[in-house]
């Protein structure tokens, strides 16, 4: 069981970085189509020097607040009692844990940016991103078998939108040239902030749904067709997300491409047709 807070900041997290990043791979691929290559991060522009790492910053200092949150602040510093880990805490040290993973990510990027120390393959960042969101689905996965009901269906969906950053982060490692798997993956991730926005307002916030209650950190509906109801909630909000996704996609790749869209971006009906008409009537053999 968590709380309205717990899922807004990893939220805020994942929804800033997942828009930055399809922002960055948008305008990256109208301004230069033939050069482009994914990033697993993207350095701010508008400012020089140690500044142009601010989406690193973000995810550090994010990573390290939750995860002292969750290790100190919920623990109360209770770490032990009667000589064994205290199992009352058992859940706060999981989601420790798994923040751990994305700190560490951002520690190896800024390593390898700013150092000779771990000169790393190209490529080689989507996998350790690929190991950090996989260390947050073991742990929504064990945790939607502990949660049943309504809590488990929300819980399910994120796991599912985990295990997409997952399949996203591996293909651009194997396709850095791919402009669809660059911008699904900041479409996965965005989705992903967005459903722990959903998780808060819903099972936490003003949108519990119809009879359905949170008694003593579980959530609770008086018989099976309020459960079924506030599930088919969550299945129409996720439908609401994903179209508003594109939409927005769609908006600011054509606002991008009016703005600073290279000539090799547009090709009218039937150029290639009639280049190779052209190439066959001119060629020496025709």
């Amino acid at each position: 069981m968590g709380s309205f807070k717990g899922h807004v900041l990893p939220g805020s997290m994942f929804l800033l970085v997942g828009v930055w990043h399809l922002l960055n791979s948008i305008t990256n691929y109208v301004t230069s189509p033939k050069t482009f290559r994914a990033r697993v991060w993207h350095p701010a522009r508008c400012f020089t020097g140690a500044g142009r790492y601010i989406e690193l910053y973000v995810l550090l200092f994010g990573t390290f607040t939750d995860m002292c949150i969750e290790f100190f602040y919920s623990t109360h510093l209770k770490f032990v009692v009667d000589g064994a880990l205290n199992t009352v805490h058992l859940n706060d040290f999981e989601h420790a844990a798994m923040l751990l993973m994305f700190f560490l990510f951002c520690v190896i990027v800024l390593i390898n940016e700013w150092t000779r120390l771990l000169p790393l393959p190209d490529g080689s960042l989507f996998v350790v991103a690929a190991m950090a969101f996989t260390a947050e689905f073991l742990l929504f996965y064990f945790h939607s078998t502990n949660h049943q009901g309504l809590e488990g269906r929300y819980h399910m969906i994120l796991v599912l939108l985990i295990g997409l950053c997952i399949l996203c982060a591996l293909l651009a490692t194997a396709y850095p040239e791919s402009f669809a798997v660059d911008v699904l993956s900041g479409m996965a991730i965005t989705l992903q902030g967005a459903w722990f926005y959903m998780i808060a307002f819903t099972l936490y916030g003003p949108l519990m749904p119809f009879r359905c209650t949170d008694d003593h950190d579980e959530i609770v509906c008086d018989a099976e067709p309020y459960e079924a109801r506030g599930q088919s909630l969550a299945h129409i909000q996720l439908s609401i997300l994903i179209p508003c996704l594109w939409v927005f996609v769609l908006v600011v790749y054509g606002v991008a491409a009016a703005l600073w869209g290279h000539s090799d971006l547009y090709h009218p009906p039937g150029s290639e047709l009639n280049d190779f008409k052209s190439d066959t009537v001119d060629s020496p053999m025709s």
